[in-house]
């Protein structure tokens, strides 16, 4: 299990990782919509996570769900690297009810992320207490800590709430299908390194 802590004069952040866990999670942020997104991620991913952060919400929730996603990049970096005997590659689409996301993710250590919503007529406002727009930002500061590219699409959908979860959702399971073990793969790279 890694653990990580960090301190900012806008965020206290400490976490624990276990990547392949039982999908148990106890998170702690303040921002419920964002607590309830980290345990979806959780469960769908089979990952144990443990995260509490203290963040400066009075201003936003900005500072908080950023630097969560940095954290929880830090971890899955740790972790991760360097890569061997797992498929690499991962994708997963979810449904909830009107809505689809798919996720595609390539393990590679050379972040890249495409998030498209842009067949959603207007990505913006707040579910409960969680700005939407904060959904990107998550998913940049995950995949730009952990060396992860990450293709995030809306294919269809109307409810936030459900297109959020469901991009939550996707990802999860597209994490979960990359770091699926495969002993026979050796280092999943024509390079011999990643």
């Amino acid at each position: 299990m890694q653990e990580i802590t960090r301190n900012t004069k806008e965020t206290q952040i400490s976490a624990s990782l276990e990547l392949y866990g039982k999908g148990e999670g106890k998170i702690t942020t303040g921002i419920g919509f964002f607590d309830h997104m980290l345990e979806a991620f959780t469960k769908h991913s089979l990952m144990d996570l443990h995260l509490k952060c203290t963040g400066d919400r009075h201003v936003d929730g900005h500072h908080s769900v950023e630097d969560c996603g940095i954290v929880i990049g830090k971890l899955l970096r740790e972790t991760i690297y360097p890569i061997k005997s797992i498929e690499r590659f991962g994708n997963g689409a979810v449904v909830m009810d009107e809505a689809c996301v798919e996720c595609d993710m390539d393990i590679c250590n050379r972040a890249f992320l495409v998030f498209d919503m842009s067949c959603h007529a207007d990505f913006k406002g707040r579910v409960g207490d969680f700005d939407v727009e904060l959904t990107e930002e998550f998913f940049r500061a995950v995949a730009m800590n952990a060396g992860l590219c990450v293709h995030i699409h809306l294919k269809r959908g109307k409810n936030l709430h459900h297109i959020i979860e469901a991009t939550f959702k996707s990802f999860a399971l597209a994490l979960r299908r990359a770091l699926t073990p495969n002993e026979r793969i050796a280092i999943p790279s024509t390079k011999g390194a990643l």
